[in-house]
């Protein structure tokens, strides 16, 4: 098991959010999330930056479990993993139930409230 599997629901949308903090990170993994299996060379000339600094913030999507990477050859490739991203949807969609639940109870109780001034 690795350490990513061993992880809470909170330390995952945690890992996460810190991770997609950065645009450079959200970046590399809308690349590749369209591309697929890219190595570090190749995504460097992509961007405005050199492959050390790819390499350094694919570390930080790596240990928050977005992505996971494989030895080609000599070359390492790196892939989107939907695992976290998927806890991390799961947090927001229900934070978002647990709003509009709120949200929905403050409407009626101002609707009982108008209705029984009238």
């Amino acid at each position: 098991m690795t350490p990513y599997e061993r992880r809470t629901d909170a330390e995952t949308v945690g890992g996460v959010l810190a991770a997609l903090a950065d645009p450079m990170r959200r970046q590399l993994l809308e690349i590749l999330a369209a591309q697929g299996e890219v190595s570090a060379t190749t995504l460097a000339t992509w961007l405005p930056i050199s492959r050390q600094a790819v390499v350094k913030h694919l570390a930080v999507l790596d240990s928050a479990g977005l992505v996971s990477s494989s030895r080609v050859g000599r070359e390492v490739r790196y892939m989107v993993r939907s695992a976290a991203l998927d806890a991390t949807a799961r947090w927001m969609a229900s934070l978002a139930t647990a709003w509009d639940r709120q949200l929905a109870d403050i409407k009626r109780l101002a609707e009982d409230a108008e209705r029984d001034s009238l």
